[in-house]
């Protein structure tokens, strides 16, 4: 498996109507925030940073993805079936089942 790769692909809607979109890489993530319109705030600053930190071996790939994934919730995107992988000992949770 390649490093930068994520273990669970972060699924986002882009916007209301649009299909789910699947971000599977470290790479893919930092360029959907380097696309994004509104590149300020803490949130977006630490996904960023994240992200750029897994590409030049400061930080991890699932570290980035957490961050990536924190960012995608704060911001409205993830997508309500959104797997979140289990702790030791727990299964897998969506987005709903972890906000409940």
């Amino acid at each position: 498996m390649d490093r930068l790769q994520f273990e669970v692909p972060v699924r986002i809607t882009p916007a209301p109507g649009l299909p789910v979109e699947e971000i599977y890489s470290v790479e893919q993530a930092l360029d959907f925030l380097q696309d994004w319109p509104k590149r300020k705030g803490k949130v977006y600053d630490a996904a960023f940073n994240a992200c750029f930190g897994a590409t030049v071996d400061v930080a991890s790939a699932e570290d980035a993805c957490r961050a990536f994934m924190a960012f995608c919730r704060v911001s409205g995107l993830l997508a309500s079936d959104m797997m979140f992988p289990g702790r030791r000992g727990a299964g897998a949770r969506t987005f709903r089942e972890a906000r409940a």
